[in-house]
């Protein structure tokens, strides 16, 4: 009995059959797979949050007069620069500059602080003094500012410092820390060991290893904690009330009490104020628009 093998002629190819591709769902199919009820909550919330902001924008270059005869939601008839005129010549500078020292002076020290306080907290998690260090950090959060402005009132006074700036500065940066090192210290915490044991093993530092590792790989969290904290600061009404007096020591929000007259309020001037006061924030927010996102969204992939 002869065994028939069978031989592929030399120099051919076995030919593979490809996958089908997947045939692409029809239009139907993909716009039931559609969220239409998120959606619709989305492009409600959208329009909840533009419809402030439209009626500043529009109020701001309206007149007085016709600010309380028209539609509030109707645009100007004719546009009007008096209310911006009004604002500039309010010493508006003078309180954009004091807003910019006071947030700036209180930013960059507070997330400096934070960060290095963070990844202490991290490097030394077997230590009892920086437990307690960041059990005492956490209890910031649970302290809000009203409860202990009449202590800090009187710690500014004994200090000498009161209607200043630094009377500010201080105090901010103090009620800023606790959230930041929460953010930095569990962003530090997803940085995975073995990096930092390769920097230890090529000599480097604690120190080193701070600001040439964790710092680059926590920008996004450095970022968001910045931003999040700047505007917080920068929309701070209750401590330029209590601890200045001077009107050359106004912020921004107190310097709105400028358009307050004795029979009434000038609404334009006030919109074209916060109009101008918010275009920082707004740049703010496009610079670092995708650190912040991405410093929100961390850890949800996981």
């Amino acid at each position: 009995m002869v065994a028939t093998t069978s031989h592929q002629a030399p120099g051919s190819h076995a030919v593979r059959r490809q996958p089908s591709p997947r045939p692409k769902p029809s239009l139907g199919r993909r716009l039931k797979q559609l969220n239409w009820i998120g959606g619709g909550f989305s492009w409600i919330w959208l329009l909840v949050v533009m419809l402030p902001l439209y009626w500043i924008v529009i109020t701001s270059f309206k007149t007085q007069d016709s600010y309380f005869i028209s539609n509030p939601l109707a645009p100007p008839t004719s546009l009007t620069f008096e209310n911006y005129k009004t604002v500039l010549e309010q010493h508006f500078v003078q309180y954009f500059l004091n807003s910019v020292i006071v947030t700036v002076g209180a930013i960059v020290p507070a997330v400096t602080i934070s960060f290095m306080a963070a990844f202490a907290i991290v490097r030394g998690a077997g230590s009892r003094v920086l437990k307690t260090i960041n059990g005492v950090f956490l209890m910031g959060l649970a302290i809000p500012l009203q409860a202990v402005i009449i202590p800090v009132y009187l710690m500014v006074i004994k200090l000498q410092l009161y209607d200043t700036l630094l009377a500010i500065i201080l105090p901010s940066i103090a009620f800023a820390i606790p959230l930041s090192v929460l953010v930095l210290s569990n962003f530090i915490r997803d940085v995975p060991k073995e990096l930092f044991e390769s920097m230890r093993m090529d000599g480097a530092t604690e120190w080193g290893t701070m600001w040439r590792l964790a710092f680059p790989l926590t920008r996004p969290a450095l970022v968001t904690v910045t931003i999040y904290n700047a505007l917080g600061i920068w929309n701070g009404f209750l401590l330029p009330l209590i601890l200045t007096q001077n009107p050359d020591r106004r912020t921004m929000p107190l310097a709105l009490v400028n358009f307050q007259g004795q029979f009434g309020v000038n609404f334009p001037a006030i919109a074209a104020s916060v109009t101008l006061t918010t275009i920082p924030l707004v740049l703010l927010y496009a610079i670092g628009r995708r650190q912040l996102l991405s410093g929100l969204t961390a850890g949800f992939g996981k």
